[in-house]
């Protein structure tokens, strides 16, 4: 069984017992969290939303918090003697997939 959840503007295809990355959520490592916008619940029979199901939940456990690695922008303008170098590091959050509720 796996379910699309809708979270941080993007759409995740989940399975129970998957470690996801995510976008940042305000929760501490061990804390549970659900996730109630779900677009399709799929296995032997499919259930598609309108655009979400009413009442089918994903529940999960947090397991870290973290940043990516390091993406660095370099921008330059040639014969002017004036460039910019600039990191950027993405907070994200890892999510163990407990059950699926449709």
């Amino acid at each position: 069984m796996y379910a699309i959840v809708k979270t941080g503007g993007k759409q995740i295809k989940v399975e129970v017992g998957q470690a996801i990355y995510i976008e940042k959520l305000d929760a501490a490592a061990g804390e549970k969290v659900v996730f109630d916008e779900v677009i399709l619940v799929g296995g032997e029979s499919t259930k598609v939303g309108t655009p979400v199901i009413e009442g089918a939940t994903v529940e999960g456990t947090v397991e870290k918090q973290g940043k990516q690695k390091k993406v660095v922008t370099y921008k330059y303008k040639p014969k002017k003697h004036t460039h910019r170098k600039q990191g950027h590091r993405q907070p994200y959050t890892k999510v163990m997939i407990d059950a699926i509720n449709a």
